[in-house]
Order: structure tokens, then C-alpha cells, then sequence
């Protein structure tokens, strides 16, 4: 599913295309995906504003709208949520394409851009005065799009958490330290990817008991948590990250050649180095 750096293309791309270009139209007309929002209180809400910021904590995104009509006075906040597999596709008024979200080569993240995709794949929908769009291409229809969300309950962003927060946060408790990397209420964005590649990196096991780290190895975690994050925004995904095509049977380190192991951690599916990560 998208993790942090996919949402963060996401977020990127409604900041570089869609803010500040009035909303003439809106679909909401997905009852699932905009729920609890009847059809038509989404766009009765926003449709006369414009987006004028977009904003990001862990894989939670949403955007600020303007007043009408000349008001100074903000509008609703517009949370936009990827879901599994969602992709953000914004169109110019001369139709040229600036999209981000899931990977464009995994099985969901196909085919947001051809003309002849079905239609009911878009899940949500701007339509500027100037013509072009803002699309949620949602195939998995596990997104969400709702209202002034509440984001009050998330960690710190994982891109951005300093080092004695993140120390002081993870070091609570005897759950296996990737269990606490997954909790969104403790640090924000990370998903079983990229919690894969910051443990290998980091050299620690998965299921080493978050609170007998010592300082040392969790200042090493937030270190690779940092790059692992950095890494993967800057190279498109956290299916760039160096141990993630190695997560498969008969895989064998990258960096020390030792068989992989696999086993359920926090109720995810994780892959380790036996000889490396303890």
C-alpha cells in the first residue's frame, strides 16, 4: 500500500498543479469512498473555492481550501486518504498530466492515465474553472475522501521526527520494535516496507522487544529511519528500497549473502537478515 514517500508524491503533485484554480464541479458521488458525506455535501462544500495548500503527516494528506467569493474566511479542510493503491492525477487546462500516489508499475497503480480506464475508477473528482481535474484513481476503492479529517491522534511524522522524540516514543514498552514502528500513534507514515528496509539498514531483528534497545541502537534506527525515508521519496517509492526485491524465499542478503528469514511481526508479513539484523 502507498506508504509515506508515495503520499508524499501525492501531496507533491497537488502542490505543484492544483492549488489556487477555483472549483467549478465536484463527484463525489462514490458513497463509499466519501462516507459519511452524502452525495453532494462534499461539493456543496468546496465547489466556488480553491485549494490553497497541501499538507502531509505520515500517510494522512489533506489540503486547505479558500474562501468565496472575495471571503478571507478559510474554507473546510479537504482530507484526500490513498487508501491500498491510490493515485492523485491532476490535469492542466491544456490537459497536460502531473500525477503521484502509488506505484505506476504495481498491479493498482496501471492505468490512472488512459483514456479508455473505466470510468468508475475515479473516485473522486475537482473540476477547475479552467477545465482541468483533480482525480482520486482508486481501482481497490479503499481510499477515502471526507471533510475537516482528524489527523489529532497521529505521530510524529516519520520524515521529520527528531531523535530524542522518536527514542523516547519507541522505547516504551515490550511489543516487537516493528509492531511500534507500524503504530501510526507512535510515529506516522511508516508501512511494512519501508519498516523492512530501516530495520535491515539499522542491522536490528524485528522482534527484538522495543524496550531492551539501548539508546545507541535507537539513535542507529532513527538514523536509517531518516535515510530509508529520504531514499525512497527522492528514488519514487519504498519499492526502491536495497532489501525489498530480497524479500522472498530463497532471497539472500545483499549485503552479507545469509539466507533470508520471514516470519509474522506485528501482524505483517517481514523479512530479515538472521545474520546481520539481531
Amino acid at each position: 500500500m502507498p506508504e509515506l514517500p508515495e503520499v508524499e508524491s501525492a501531496r507533491a503533485t497537488i502542490e505543484a498543479a492544483a492549488l489556487d484554480r477555483p472549483i467549478a464541479a465536484v463527484d463525489d458521488t462514490d458513497t463509499y469512498e466519501c462516507r459519511p458525506h452524502a452525495p453532494g455535501e462534499i461539493a456543496a462544500a468546496l465547489v466556488g473555492r480553491s485549494l490553497t495548500a497541501a499538507h502531509r503527516q505520515g500517510k494522512s494528506m489533506w489540503c486547505d481550501t479558500s474562501g468565496t467569493d472575495g471571503d478571507s474566511t478559510p474554507g473546510p479542510t479537504l482530507g484526500i486518504h490513498l487508501g491500498m493503491s491510490g493515485r492523485i492525477l491532476v490535469t492542466g487546462p491544456d490537459g497536460a498530466l502531473t500525477q503521484g500516489g502509488d506505484w505506476t508499475g504495481g498491479r493498482y497503480g496501471r492505468g490512472g492515465d488512459e483514456p479508455d480506464r473505466k470510468a468508475v475508477w475515479d473516485r473522486f473528482t475537482l473540476t477547475f474553472a479552467d477545465g482541468g481535474t483533480l482525480r482520486l484513481f482508486d481501482k481497490r476503492r479503499l481510499g477515502r475522501v471526507r471533510l475537516d479529517p482528524d489527523v489529532s491522534r497521529l505521530g510524529p511524522d516519520a520524515e521529520e521526527v527528531g531523535v530524542d522524540e522518536l527514542v523516547e516514543r519507541l522505547g516504551r514498552g515490550s511489543a516487537p520494535v516493528k509492531a511500534k514502528l507500524l503504530d501510526q500513534s507512535v510515529v506516522a507514515g511508516v508501512g511494512n516496507l519501508l519498516a523492512d528496509e530501516t530495520l535491515w539498514q539499522a542491522r536490528l531483528s524485528p522482534r527484538r522487544p522495543a524496550d531492551q534497545l539501548s539508546r545507541d541502537e535507537l539513535v542507529r534506527l532513527h538514523d536509517a529511519l531518516h535515510d530509508a525515508t529520504k531514499d525512497a521519496i527522492r528514488q519514487g517509492g519504498v519499492h526502491t528500497g536495497e532489501v525489498i526485491e530480497f524479500r522472498h524465499a530463497g532471497a539472500h542478503c545483499p549485503r552479507c549473502g545469509a539466507q533470508m528469514v520471514r516470519a509474522t511481526v506485528g501482524g505483517r508479513t517481514t523479512w530479515w537478515c538472521p545474520q546481520e539484523q539481531v
